[in-house]
C-alpha cells in the first residue's frame, strides 16, 4: 500500500515506443529528477528509438542514442499510478485505480527533426503540466 508521501510513478505508452512516449518519459525525467519515477513502452516496439526524435531531443539536451523501444507489459501498467497513452488505442491494459491520460500527439514517425519539434516542445509543455499536477517540483 503506498502513502501519500510515495513518489509517483508515470508510464508513457505509444505503440512504437521510438517517438512520443521516449520524448515524455525524458522530460519527465530531467524536470522532475527523482520525484518521480519515470517509465515508457509500446504495444508494438520498434528496433530503435526514432532519429529525428534523437536529433531534436540533442537539441535539448537529452541523450536517448542509447534507449531502447520496450514491450508494454501488465506489470509495467500494476506498477504506474498515472498512465500516458499517446496512441496505443485497445492495447493498453486497463486495472482500476490507475489514473489513464490520452494525449492526442502528432506521431513523428517518418517525420524529419523539422516536424518533431513542435511535437517535442508540446511534449514538454505538457509533462510540466503533469508535474504541476502530481505536485512535483520541476528541477
Amino acid at each position: 500500500m503506498s502513502s501519500p508521501a510515495a513518489v509517483p510513478s508515470v508510464l508513457f505508452v505509444c505503440v512504437h515506443n521510438a517517438g512520443r512516449s521516449q520524448m515524455a518519459a525524458a522530460f519527465l525525467s530531467r524536470l522532475g529528477g527523482d520525484g518521480v519515477q519515470v517509465r515508457s513502452a509500446g504495444s508494438a516496439p520498434a528496433d530503435a528509438v526514432n532519429p529525428a526524435v534523437v536529433e531534436a531531443m540533442r537539441e535539448t539536451g537529452i541523450d536517448l542514442s542509447a534507449e531502447t523501444p520496450k514491450i508494454l507489459t501488465s506489470d509495467a501498467v500494476q506498477a504506474s499510478d498515472v498512465v500516458v497513452t499517446m496512441g496505443c488505442g485497445d492495447a493498453c491494459p486497463y486495472f482500476p485505480g490507475k489514473r489513464y491520460l490520452d494525449w492526442t500527439l502528432d506521431d513523428p514517425a517518418g517525420q524529419g527533426v523539422q516536424a518533431v519539434r513542435p511535437i517535442r516542445d508540446e511534449i514538454e509543455r505538457r509533462v510540466r503540466v503533469l508535474l504541476a499536477e502530481l505536485g512535483v517540483e520541476v528541477r
